[in-house]
């Protein structure tokens, strides 16, 4: 994995308008961000991060796709794709909790990386804008949970009418 920094606004403000996130910030507040992010590259089969790792990083797919997988190096058991312009690991890096998974590159990839540090320093330096994203962080987490619930009703309900 390499890391370099952003130069091309133009080009990464329209993914940043499209995730929830970063739902309801203005023009100068996405610039805010945009100067916080970084970029990540990745070669296919890459781990991005592995279960049990500390969260380091909010990451937003710019190129490629990345798959969630459960207990990879013992019998891998995928739980979700990310492909362009989706967001992962803002839950964890909010709730301070080791990742609950590994995320492997599943393809070449670019993932536009925002720095746990970098936002919480929003906490001092731009407290209006801290408050959007842990609140948009906030939600996103209750919007995945509810559709977790929904899926494990689907298979409690389907389990229950086989007997």
């Amino acid at each position: 994995m390499t890391r370099q920094p952003l130069l091309n606004v133009e080009e990464i403000l329209p993914i940043l308008n499209r995730i929830s996130v970063f739902g309801a910030l203005d023009d100068t507040q996405l610039y805010t961000v945009f100067h916080l992010l970084e970029v990540e590259v990745y070669k296919k089969g890459d781990v991005v991060f592995e279960q049990g790792d500390s969260p380091t990083h909010i990451r937003i797919v710019k190129k490629g796709a990345v798959r969630i997988v459960e207990n990879l190096r013992e019998t891998p058991l995928e739980l979700y794709e990310f492909d362009v312009g989706d967001c992962f690991g803002e839950t964890a890096v909010i709730g301070i909790l080791p990742h609950t998974a590994s995320a492997v590159a599943i393809e070449d990839c670019e993932l536009l990386v925002f720095p746990r540090e970098k936002l919480f320093g929003l906490y001092d330096s731009d407290p209006r804008l801290f408050g959007l994203l842990i609140l948009n962080i906030a939600r996103e987490a209750c919007r995945r949970l509810c559709q977790t619930e929904e899926v494990m009703l689907h298979y409690a309900l389907e389990g229950h009418s086989r007997k």
